[in-house]
């Protein structure tokens, strides 16, 4: 092997984290090593990282494996016990450098922790930037928070350090992820809420063109950052929600804080703000006791905000959590909800592309040809493609767009 090599599951953060545990294998000279970073938000997704340790066992015989990420946090014991595993580390240690230095038997890394690393994410033409980690809520469904612990969050100088790092190396976009990133600041001395920090770090940072954020919870956005949304050009007009359900029932016995009203009113009031925008949204089908018609509200809301990217999951049940031990829905009905859910979000989708014929806008080139506009939208371009930059594309036909002269 020519050096570590890192396999993610699930979300941006742990893309974010992977990065910085690649970073300080190589300072302790982990060459021959294959860290395996997984999720644990889905039991489809732990059985995904299990097969994948096994398979790269086979193929990498002599390779050192080392696992990591939620579902190693919370069950490490299944992972340790697993024959093609050599080393479980925890979530709370994962970005420490002194962690993969004790795996190499020296004393002390070459490379500092996550706060200050250089980061390079390979392949990827956005960067991302870890601002809060871990959650204080207890959704029905989540396991998260057993994962990764209760809500802590980057100072802003750190970030702003981070960001501009990140420009210097000649990325055009950052995405700023977490846990439960609305949660920002309350651990920090003065508690500054997150549009706060991004006003700031965009003021200290003015050399960043683009800045998006990860999965926003309904219920907390804060005012300063309404007032970012309706001000700052550089925060992209995409906001990506996590919504769950459009059924206020369903949503209580998930736990959640928001209603199907409060993410209708937060949409209008985005496009209020900024008739450019478009929305992503995370939904679970299936829920335990979700009916036909609770479903069916779920679709409504979808319609009725025009939500665009869907990221749709049929429910699995997490051991230890309070919804496994609710009446649960049939397999199959999750299934074909979500199918449709996904249908829906397809048509959704296809009518936006249809929106943009006509158009030229700002893309972000990325690698194999494609670009991806300040809404998300990702397009198949045509024209010489300086790879990480951003260039004007006209879209002539839905889905393709060519590049300006």
């Amino acid at each position: 092997m020519s050096g570590p090599e890192v396999v993610t599951f699930g979300c941006r953060l742990n893309t974010y984290e992977s990065e910085v545990m690649r970073q300080h294998a190589i300072a302790a000279g982990l060459d021959n090593a294959v860290i395996v970073n997984t999720c644990a938000v889905t039991a489809e997704a732990e059985r995904q990282a299990r097969q994948s340790i096994r398979r790269l066992r086979r193929e990498k015989p002599g390779a050192r494996i080392i696992v990591t990420g939620c579902a190693a946090q919370i069950d490490p014991q299944k992972f340790a016990a697993m024959p093609e595993v050599d080393h479980v580390i925890g979530n709370d240690r994962k970005t420490e450098s002194s962690a993969f230095a004790a795996l190499s038997g020296k004393g002390e890394c070459a490379t500092p922790d996550s706060e200050t690393v250089p980061l390079h994410f390979e392949g990827l033409q956005r960067a991302f930037v870890e601002v809060q980690n871990g959650c204080d809520h207890r959704c029905t469904f989540c396991i998260i928070p057993y994962g990764r612990g209760a809500s802590r969050s980057a100072p802003i100088g750190v970030i702003a350090e981070q960001t501009r790092a990140l420009v210097a190396q000649g990325y055009r976009e950052v995405v700023f992820t977490g846990v439960d990133i609305v949660s920002y600041g309350g651990d920090l001395p003065g508690q500054p809420k997150l549009g706060q920090m991004v006003r700031r770090v965009l003021a200290l940072v003015p050399e960043l063109p683009r800045l998006r954020l990860s999965s926003l919870d309904p219920a907390a956005i804060d005012e300063d950052l309404w007032r970012v949304i309706a001000e700052e050009p550089r925060l992209m007009p995409h906001l990506h929600l996590s919504v769950q359900a459009g059924d206020d029932m369903i949503l209580k016995r998930m736990k959640r804080r928001h209603s199907g009203q409060d993410v209708i009113d937060l949409c209008a009031r985005a496009r209020r703000l900024r008739p450019d925008i478009a929305f992503g949204a995370d939904f679970i089908t299936g829920f335990p006791t979700e009916t036909e018609a609770m479903f069916e509200n779920t679709l409504a809301l979808v319609e009725e905000c025009g939500l665009t990217w869907l990221h749709v999951f049929p429910y699995s049940a997490r051991k230890g959590t309070p919804a496994a031990k609710m009446p649960q829905v049939p397999g199959e009905i999750r299934r074909d909800r979500a199918e449709r859910l996904r249908a829906l979000g397809a048509k959704m989708a296809d009518a936006h592309m249809q929106s943009l014929v006509g158009q030229k806008f700002d893309v972000l080139v990325e690698q194999n040809g494609f670009g991806c506009t300040l809404q998300f939208a990702k397009l198949k371009l045509h024209g010489e493609l300086p790879v990480g930059e951003i260039a004007v594309a006209e879209c002539l036909k839905p889905g393709e767009a060519w590049l300006a002269a």
